[in-house]
């Protein structure tokens, strides 16, 4: 199952592991938060883009009994995640298809998915020096995908009225905003991650439904570490607790 140079670690939910590699780009506090963050139903269809090794979708099958799919442009993370998940026996509820965000609908159809998930490259191209690793070059830049091309790959995929979740850079939330609005995903809930109190945002999560009307709820911040140095109560919940403690249960979105 383990390739050289690979290991399976915890994700800390349901006895799960992951593989990953210090040749690739491994997983990071964001997908964790995206994963918990997202509206989830109870059953129906879920898709992870930009799904790397398959983190975000397997910790979103600890919260739903919902069929997921994941795409990956990058073989060697897309087989991974294949990996991953036969490690977990989850072959029947997670599907993960290599190949390219932008052609996901010619596989996939338009408009069958009740969620859509994706934490994508956060910077442009030209923008910072690039890693001369290519799966962290890939990871980190948008060398596969802009984030046009992922906020329009995400409005063909999810049904109306279905939700796209997104994890990315307060520095681009007003792209983000306008990009959702043009792709007619209205913006609904929208939360701030700090790494302490008084410092700036470094995360934005931002959740929107597909032809809904507007009405954006600015939810309170998450602070990462608090006074002592260590995590605040609520992102040890993230990592070790079992409520959604990032989307209360009674907030429902409407239309």
């Amino acid at each position: 199952m383990l390739l050289p140079n690979e290991r399976a670690d915890d994700l800390l939910r349901n006895d799960l592991k992951i593989i990953q590699s210090d040749e690739v780009f491994s997983f990071s506090m964001d997908a964790v938060l995206l994963a918990r963050f997202c509206s989830v139903l109870p059953r129906g269809k879920v898709l992870d883009l930009c799904t790397g090794n398959g983190v975000v979708a397997m910790l979103l099958s600890t919260r739903t009994n919902a069929d997921i799919w994941a795409v990956e442009i990058q073989q060697r993370l897309a087989d991974m995640a294949v990996r991953s998940v036969k490690l977990n026996a989850l072959e029947h509820r997670i599907h993960i298809i290599q190949g390219d965000l932008k052609e996901a609908h010619l596989t996939l159809g338009s408009g069958g998915f009740d969620l859509v998930t994706v934490n994508p490259p956060y910077l442009p191209v030209k923008a910072g020096e690039q890693n001369a690793n290519s799966h962290f070059a890939a990871a980190r830049h948008e060398i596969h995908c802009t984030l046009e091309e992922v906020v329009a790959a995400a409005s063909r995929l999810v049904r109306y009225g279905g939700k796209v979740a997104m994890v990315h850079r307060p520095g681009r939330l007003a792209d983000i905003l306008l990009l959702m609005r043009q792709y007619k995903i209205e913006p609904k809930r929208l939360r701030f991650v700090h790494p302490r109190a008084g410092d700036e945002a470094n995360m934005v999560l931002v959740e929107g439904i597909l032809g809904g009307k507007p009405d954006l709820r600015l939810l309170p911040p998450l602070l990462v570490y608090g006074e002592d140095g260590g995590y605040t109560p609520e992102l040890m919940d993230v990592y070790y607790g079992q409520a959604d403690s990032l989307r209360p249960d009674k907030e429902k979105d409407q239309a």
